[in-house]
């Protein structure tokens, strides 16, 4: 056996050990969520006896998904997920894009400054701010239990990681003759930004829309803090209404996942085709 024989041997052993370890990978990552799905249409009584089976012994059952629907009053939270999401994603960007066009087209000191300290305040983690900001909002300044609070609290905490990622994106990728040939047409600063250079930003923007998107729509944590009143709830946070202190109703917690996490994959396929882009093209000098 010649040496490119060996040399091409080896590398399609390569391939193919490293197809089979992304096998095992995914199907380790997808197999609980298999399993969310599978006993979502199973009782209680068939999830506890035979968790791995693929129906349970009455079969298909969409029971779970009826009874879900209606003990944690699916629409209204649906509608406050829905709210707060879009909301809060449309500040973040809003407010993180212009900030960064800011930061890079200008050569102030404050704006410097400004970003520096938004870079710093990223490795600040939310558990450390978490009881401060209920106290503040709670007790000293009582605006709790309001979606503003709740999407003025997800824009503050996810506008420094989005000022970053345009900062990087605008350097980079977008040429200031653009900008300048706009200025001899006519265009104010103000028209240059949304007619010309925002456009440009659509990798970007998709990567960071399905990224807070995600994270706000399953956030656990921070909702349960601000919204205490039961008509104000979100998904996660009327889930938990099927927990028990001494027992929990598995099936109509698995069929409420399920419904959870439908919309936010439709969203995530929609837009997938621009996460890599939008993330890669930043870090990338042009």
């Amino acid at each position: 056996m010649d040496t490119n024989t060996k040399s091409l041997l080896a590398k399609k052993v390569t391939v193919l050990f490293k197809m089979i370890i992304l096998i095992c990978s995914f199907i380790l990552y997808m197999f609980p969520f298999a399993m969310i799905v599978i006993n979502s249409f199973k009782s209680k009584r068939d999830i506890v006896k035979e968790p791995l089976s693929m129906a349970g012994s009455r079969g298909v059952s969409f029971d779970n998904f009826k009874a879900a629907y209606e003990k944690m009053n699916f629409i209204k939270v649906f509608s406050n997920s829905v709210v707060i999401t879009i909301c809060s994603v449309f500040v973040i960007i809003l407010i993180s894009s212009m900030c960064a066009y800011i930061f890079v087209r200008t050569d102030w000191l404050a704006g410097r400054v400004m970003f520096g300290l938004m870079v710093f305040s990223m490795v600040i983690p939310f558990q450390v701010v978490m009881i401060p900001e209920v106290v503040i909002y709670g007790s000293i300044l009582g605006i709790l239990n309001h979606r503003a609070t709740l999407i003025f609290m997800h824009a503050g905490f996810s506008v420094a990681m989005s000022v970053f990622m345009y900062h990087g994106f605008i350097k980079s990728s977008i040429p200031i003759s653009l900008e300048e040939a706009a200025r001899l047409d006519g265009c104010s600063r103000r028209q240059t930004f949304f007619q010309i250079v925002f456009p440009l930003l659509k990798p970007t923007t998709a990567t960071l829309v399905i990224l807070y998107s995600l994270g706000i729509w399953n956030d656990f944590l921070l909702p349960s803090l601000v919204l205490t009143r039961k008509n104000l709830f979100t998904l996660p946070i009327a889930t938990r209404a099927f927990y028990g202190t001494y027992s929990s109703d598995w099936g109509l917690i698995m069929a409420a996942l399920v419904m959870t996490v439908i919309p936010i994959i439709i969203l995530y396929l929609c837009l997938q085709k621009y996460i890599i882009e939008g993330v890669v093209t930043g870090a990338v000098k042009t």
